[in-house]
């Protein structure tokens, strides 16, 4: 397989199903960021991280292809006209959402209650967490503002909302497992 095409020399790349569009379309925006988020977890998951971090990480991995699958998909080509799904496309389960939860559940027991806002940083593991979890929320703003355009799945809103919180507990797991300093953010007084 050969990986250049030439098919976007012009400016254009198709989505799933064949239909072509702009590379600055927001619908590739949004994959696009769900794919930039990818190489970040990739990142994350060459630190030093538990074994059973790095399996989670990689589950999160597998999820967020199936993300860019389904925002790569435009509607009318999701359905064949007799109902069945044209592309073998998997979903987003409320389980996949469910683990990212107890995930957290379980980072939290061994943390400290948190009492204000955090600095990022502290350790080069615990920033490259904080940046990983910035492009998420980036990569959620965009999924949000293509659902307002174009009406996406629920679940991958939700899965990218939960998937920005385990980041950021994460963030707190390492600083805590490292040892790095978690620095309050205290408003200053004028």
């Amino acid at each position: 397989m050969k990986i250049y095409t030439k098919t976007g020399d012009k400016g254009t790349t198709a989505l799933f199903g064949g239909t072509r569009v702009p590379k600055h379309n927001l619908r590739i925006d949004s994959y696009g960021t769900v794919d930039e988020l990818n190489s970040w977890i990739g990142l994350l998951r060459d630190q030093p991280v538990t074994v059973s971090t790095k399996k989670v990480l990689i589950d999160i991995q597998d999820h967020l292809f199936t993300v860019g699958a389904i925002l790569a998909t435009p509607p009318e080509k999701e359905k064949l006209k007799n109902g069945k799904d044209r592309l073998n496309i998997s979903k987003i389960a409320d389980e996949d959402i469910l683990m990212l939860e107890q995930e957290m559940d379980r980072m939290n027991e061994d943390l400290p209650p948190m009492t204000h806002f955090i600095l990022p940083g502290g350790h080069q593991s615990v920033s490259f967490c904080h940046i990983t979890r910035t492009v998420c929320r980036r990569a959620e703003r965009l999924a949000s503002e293509l659902n307002e355009n174009t009406p996406i799945e629920e679940q991958v809103l939700r899965y990218l909302n939960r998937l920005s919180d385990y980041l950021f507990v994460l963030a707190r797991k390492l600083s805590f497992d490292l040892q790095a300093e978690e620095i309050k953010w205290v408003p200053k007084k004028y």
